[in-house]
């Protein structure tokens, strides 16, 4: 026997499973990590106690100013985020909310992705000593780079590592830093031919680095956009494609002569 509900008791019925559903939506966890500015290191000096650049089988200038690479924090691949904390991180400043596949592509195994990011890491490194050593002309001269950073995984410190061994073999060229005594932050993966490429989590490096004291930025030129939409105020944005882009950009700035690029 079929009987005919009343509009009202017809909302209700329906309104029971539409609230279930979204208070099912609320909790459930969403594929998404959500980010914060990371630690920055300058990696022409030390970081937890060791020197992060080692060269043996050339002279070593004593360089100033500062070559900060910089990072992301994100939560850990086994956290469920939710659909209120995606809704704050949206709204905030100072954290950004990106789908978990793009900060761990390599799955969400705690140590795969830990030993995933160490090896990128000793990759990026060892692309970074080359490109240097190839920029310089230097790379047939037996000379030995040993890049020491702790507690930080994954290749985007490739560019700022590649600055760090030029300016300690050869500074600007001229007898000069790179830096100008400055404090300069960036981030960028590196090949060994020299080439530049992005690396995502742009706006959360440039707090970083402003917060520690950068008044530069190297940035994929790729991801200028995004690192303009929220700069900090007094951080000059450098956009750079290559290894001896980066480096003619930091002559030109510290000298006062050439062009320096801008997003």
């Amino acid at each position: 026997m079929l009987t005919r509900l009343t509009r009202p008791q017809a909302l209700a019925v329906c309104a029971a499973p539409a609230a279930a559903l979204l208070a099912t939506a609320v909790l459930a966890p969403l594929p998404f990590s959500v980010a914060q500015p990371g630690l920055t290191a300058d990696v022409l000096g030390e970081n937890k106690g060791q020197q992060v650049i080692t060269v043996s089988g050339a002279p070593v200038r004593e360089t100033t100013g500062q070559l900060r690479m910089t990072t992301i924090e994100a939560t850990s691949p086994d956290t469920r985020v939710s659909l209120p904390q995606v809704i704050d991180s949206w709204f905030s400043t100072d954290e950004a909310v990106m789908p978990r596949d793009a900060v761990y592509p390599s799955g969400d195994d705690v140590q795969e992705i830990e030993q995933f990011n160490r090896k990128q890491m000793k990759e990026s490194q060892d692309e970074a000593t080359r490109a240097a050593l190839t920029y310089l002309g230097r790379e047939n001269q037996g000379i030995d780079v040993t890049l020491k950073l702790a507690d930080v995984g994954g290749p985007s410190a490739g560019l700022l590592f590649s600055l760090g061994i030029v300016d300690k073999l050869d500074g600007d060229g001229s007898g000069g830093d790179l830096t100008g005594g400055r404090v300069v932050a960036g981030t960028g993966t590196i090949d060994a031919e020299g080439r530049v490429g992005a690396v995502g989590g742009v706006p959360l490096k440039t707090q970083a680095a402003k917060r520690d004291g950068a008044t530069v930025f190297l940035v994929p030129r790729d991801e200028c956009a995004e690192a303009k939409a929220e700069l900090p105020q007094g951080l000059r944005l450098v956009p750079v494609t290559t290894l001896e882009g980066a480096v003619d950009a930091l002559v030109a700035l510290e000298k006062g002569a050439g062009e320096v690029p801008a997003c």
